[in-house]
């Protein structure tokens, strides 16, 4: 299982939220490419960028910072804000960006993720964000009556990549991710799933591991890296690394059924 550091990025700095809400930001650092190295030299195999003042207005904000960790680290980098038609999509790809994140415009414009990821295989991602089961959009600030589920459903069919799933609630809390939910999303798709929300202990990660037959291949930690909770490095070697991608189907559950 891929353990992939979260960088959220707000007027350029790397901030964590609580539960999604922009009024309880935290900055942990003014200097996201430094993060973005302290992360590499630490054993992450692929970063996740969120836009969070993009996600808010529709576009993105914070192109600088995103190009100058793509141009400072060899890694994969996966970024989601304000991705809302193709034009902004390529421009992220021209800067070396490997896999953009569709959310609101899964919504708003399921036909712009199927014309993407014909034009991009394997590069496009949804972002399924989630409240009680319902899809939150705009940066977090609206929900809508789209379940999660149902919508990780159409996308694969419209030919997602795989599907970054987070419970909002546990977002932040360091209160562990929710199992149940990330159960029934990891076997209600075939597509790999990628679990966020709530890690803030290496049991958190283990119990993860559990689904990883299922088919949560990857899990991303934010508040638990930037406080200490967890150890990237202890991470890695407690749950392994492996890229979504090559993760064979019958490793998994055995060692934590």
């Amino acid at each position: 299982m891929e353990v992939i550091p979260a960088i959220d990025l707000i007027d350029g700095r790397c901030v964590r939220l609580y539960q999604g809400d922009y009024a309880q930001t935290e900055v942990f650092n003014d200097n996201p490419v430094e993060v973005a190295r302290q992360w590499v030299d630490q054993g992450a195999t692929r970063l996740h960028l969120v836009d969070l003042d993009g996600a808010k207005s529709g576009k993105p904000e914070n192109w600088l910072a995103i190009a100058a960790i793509a141009k400072a680290v060899d890694i994969p980098i996966e970024v989601g804000g304000g991705l809302r038609d193709r034009a902004r999509v390529t421009d992220l790809f021209s800067l070396g960006v490997r896999y953009a994140i569709l959310g609101t415009a899964a919504i708003e414009n399921p036909e712009l993720v199927s014309d993407l990821a014909s034009e991009f295989p394997g590069q496009i991602i949804v972002g399924i964000d989630a409240r009680d089961g319902k899809v939150a959009t705009r940066g977090w600030l609206e929900t809508s009556e789209v379940e999660a589920i149902a919508l990780a459903q159409q996308m694969e069919q419209r030919g997602a990549a795989a599907v970054i799933y987070t419970d909002i609630q546990r977002d932040g809390t360091l209160q562990g991710p929710n199992i149940a939910a990330m159960r029934a999303m990891a076997e209600a798709v075939s597509m790999p799933v990628i679990a966020s929300g709530g890690v803030g202990a290496l049991r958190d990660l283990l119990s993860l591991l559990a689904l990883e037959s299922q088919g949560v291949t990857g899990v991303i930690v934010g508040r638990a890296l930037y406080t200490g909770d967890v150890s990237l490095k202890e991470a890695v070697r407690a749950v392994g690394n492996g890229r979504w991608q090559d993760v064979p189907p019958s490793l998994g559950d055995s060692a934590f059924a």
